[in-house]
């Protein structure tokens, strides 16, 4: 059993492409259920935060890989990457 403050602390890492997505901010819980249907990474702030920030980050729990001891692993494709492959082509 974790606490969700521990969870929080974790580094999230997309096994994509081993990139730190950052730490969870926050879970969506199913109220019907009680299953966590996803946690959210929020977004980065932009320089110090004055110029609003980046999008969260939502990430389905059948994509979580792996809860290690300090890190979570994941399996995440970024909208980036979608549109530059979708350029490439």
């Amino acid at each position: 059993m974790i606490k969700i403050s521990e969870f929080q602390l974790k580094d999230v890492v997309n096994v994509s492409n081993g990139k730190k997505l950052g730490n969870i901010g926050d879970i969506d819980i199913n109220i019907q259920t009680g299953k966590i249907d996803a946690v959210i990474i929020g977004g980065a702030g932009k320089v110090l935060g004055f110029f609003g920030r980046d999008e969260d980050i939502v990430i389905p729990w059948k994509n979580i890989l792996k809860i290690g001891e300090d890190v979570i692993l994941v399996r995440h494709k970024d909208y980036n990457m979608l549109n530059n492959a979708e350029e490439d082509a």
